[in-house]
């Protein structure tokens, strides 16, 4: 969830990430066509958690091998499904297929890498008469193996999805996955939440960014705090906000922590 697998601009990305720390690595790659898979697009991703989740929390067979109607797809996101929407799914799936990930992340050996594409392939189908029925699409065993293990699960509030910048998503990502619903909360300095985000906005106009957020307020279930240290660097600290528990299992949808 935390890591930056994603473009987080809604323009075409084209410049790579290329991101390690520690033993982590991670090189994102896009093709000029289509451009990077932004972090909306990951959006396709939590849907297909979910039903792989939901399949196997009740008994049945899952599969890498998925397939739906784009109406299906975009009610559980929160997007319209009018013609334009069908065309900006099948342009989502087009990215994910054609961005490429290499890392090292849940791999025996520090120097192993594994290299896949968010989806391996997709494609509309028909019905005998030849009209649209729907799509299917295969995920990748690193993405797939991902989703079985609990451990490697997190449940994202629906408000998610109402989320507008891909700056606010990815935070999102990172408080629910660091933030969890620990009492203490956690916090990151900045300039280890810039690099973390593989973000090109230079740190300045990132942090003038976080601010922002941190001043609206916009993350669902979480309160944000900036903290000074004693030279003056900022730090993002976060703590989960006590509510309800029917309301949060309204409000909670299986998606994936990668």
């Amino acid at each position: 969830m935390a890591y930056p697998f994603f473009s987080l601009a809604k323009s075409k990305r084209v410049l790579p990430i290329d991101y390690r720390t520690g033993a982590v690595a991670i090189r994102v790659e896009a093709v000029p066509d289509h451009g990077m898979a932004t972090i909306w697009d990951a959006d396709v991703l939590i849907w297909a958690a979910s039903q792989i989740v939901e399949a196997r929390d009740t008994g049945l067979k899952t599969s890498r091998l998925m397939a739906a109607t784009p109406y299906e797809i975009l009610t559980f996101v929160g997007r319209g499904t009018g013609a334009r929407d069908y065309d900006r799914l099948k342009a989502a799936l087009d990215r994910l297929q054609s961005t490429t990930v290499q890392t090292s992340i849940r791999q025996p050996a520090e120097r192993r890498r594994h290299r896949f594409s968010w989806i391996n392939e997709w494609k509309e189908t028909a019905d005998a008469n030849g009209r649209p029925h729907g799509l299917e699409l295969i995920l990748p065993d690193w993405f797939y193996a991902g989703v079985l293990d609990d451990a490697l699960v997190l449940t994202i509030d629906r408000a998610y999805f109402d989320l507008t910048g891909g700056l606010e998503r990815w935070l999102y990502r990172v408080v629910r996955k660091h933030g969890g619903r620990q009492a203490g909360g956690w916090s990151f300095d900045f300039l280890h939440l810039h690099a973390k985000s593989g973000s090109l906005s230079p740190l300045k106009h990132f942090a003038y960014d976080v601010r922002e957020i941190v001043r609206r307020q916009t993350l669902p279930g979480y309160r944000l705090v900036i903290e000074r240290g004693p030279r003056g660097a900022e730090r993002l600290a976060f703590t989960a906000v006590l509510r309800d528990p029917a309301t949060l299992r309204q409000t909670a949808r299986p998606g994936d922590k990668l």
